[in-house]
């Protein structure tokens, strides 16, 4: 049954993903099931969306709830879910004004937006630039594809948006270097992700805040992966103590609702975008704004963070155990539910066999296995997750 479907999806989907041969069909907590019934143990959790776990009563009756009541009326009216989802987000942020969208990768668009017109303001010139990270990913539009610091991911679809200049993460003179009177942001991931799971460290984010301080330059955390408590924190950069102009942010914010928002201080919201300058016909409608507030009640309830900051402790000890009995792993890194193991051979026949025994991982580049499980997790699936780890190590 599964190879049948496999085989009627390559014929009709376009192949712009190397899918795993599995068809998942539902999931509960941190279990997904196949179509044919067999159980995995999910250390994915939808590249970092289904924090809560699958199957969550309360959440399911809240969007259950709103699907019986309206779906959408479009941004020319307000709608009680968005406005509480804002209130909620800004609440848990510290920032001030919020844009609700789609995805992660049309945050990062408005994000973009945002600084460029904010700049416009302050002196009527169009030819602002933007520093971004090498290495780094925002996503595949156009805008978000510009400050994505992987070459092979541009290449084709030249030329992409101008203005924009890479910088070196966590090396804080490459940013300094960077720096001319036409730059009006610094966009970087607070813990890069599909670049290999590297954190910021606390002197470079503190001194790109104070670059940017001294120059009158915006400074935008994509938090699309790291945030929502995946770090032990609800934003990755709260460790730090460093707070951005703007913030991306999508993934878990709507676990599962396709959702994302990029959100502002006061000082950007009021001297940056207005009316006819950006818009969404689906973002912010009732439903994702049900989601968004759901989720973050269950995260302040729950403690959800904290949560995720012990266990994640736990797997970063079980990890570094793999790391020092395995030759073949150089590394190991990353905060929270959110890590990386470096090998110095390329993971898929890791990821593969524990796909076979009942384990979903998923990599960061060729050569690393990234973990991101829903922040559900216990200790017990952790050693459960280990177990099968050290048996998929065989295959190498």
């Amino acid at each position: 049954m599964m190879k049948e479907w496999i085989d009627e999806a390559e014929e009709v989907l376009l192949h712009t993903y190397n899918r795993y041969p599995v068809v998942f069909d539902h999931g509960d907590g941190v279990h997904l099931y196949d179509i044919e019934g067999k159980e995995y143990l999910d250390f994915v959790s939808g590249i970092g969306v289904f924090a809560l776990g699958y199957n969550n009563k309360e959440y399911n009756d809240a969007l259950k709830g709103q699907i019986d009541k309206i779906l959408h009326t479009s941004n020319y009216y307000y709608n009680v879910p968005a406005i509480n989802a804002a209130k909620a987000l800004t609440k848990a942020s510290g920032l001030d004004r919020v844009f609700f969208t789609n995805s992660g990768a049309e945050a990062v668009e408005g994000a973009i937006k945002t600084a460029r017109k904010y700049a416009y303001l302050k002196d009527g010139s169009t030819d602002h630039e933007i520093i971004a990270m090498e290495h780094s990913f925002h996503g595949r539009t156009y805008g978000a594809l510009s400050v994505t610091g992987t070459p092979k991911y541009r290449e084709a679809f030249q030329p992409m948006i101008g203005n924009i200049k890479f910088a070196t993460f966590n090396d804080l003179e490459s940013v300094r270097a960077q720096i001319t009177d036409k730059t009006c942001a610094v966009i970087m991931e607070t813990i890069q992700g599909e670049g290999g799971i590297y954190p910021a460290t606390k002197e470079f984010l503190e001194g790109v805040r104070a670059l940017c301080d001294e120059h009158d330059i915006l400074l935008i955390l994509d938090e699309i992966q790291c945030g929502m408590g995946r770090s032990g924190y609800l934003f990755a950069w709260q460790e730090y103590g460093v707070k951005p102009d703007i913030m991306t942010t999508a993934k878990a914010i709507g676990c599962g609702v396709p959702v994302g928002a990029f959100l502002m201080t006061e000082k950007v919201g009021k001297a940056s975008l207005t009316a006819g300058d950006h818009g969404t016909t689906y973002g912010g409608n009732p439903l994702g704004g049900t989601a968004i507030a759901e989720v973050l009640r269950q995260f302040e309830v729950r403690d959800i963070p904290g949560h995720a900051k012990e266990v994640g402790a736990y797997l970063y000890e079980k990890l570094e155990e793999i790391k020092n009995e395995y030759d073949v792993v150089t590394d190991h890194r990353g905060k929270g539910l959110m890590q990386g193991l470096e090998l110095n051979t390329e993971v898929a026949p890791v990821i593969n066999a524990a796909l076979d025994a009942g384990l979903v991982l998923i990599n960061a580049g060729t050569k690393i296995i990234r973990f991101l499980p829903p922040l559900v997790i216990e200790k017990e699936d952790v050693d459960t997750m280990i177990t099968v780890l050290k048996e998929a190590m065989k295959s190498l």
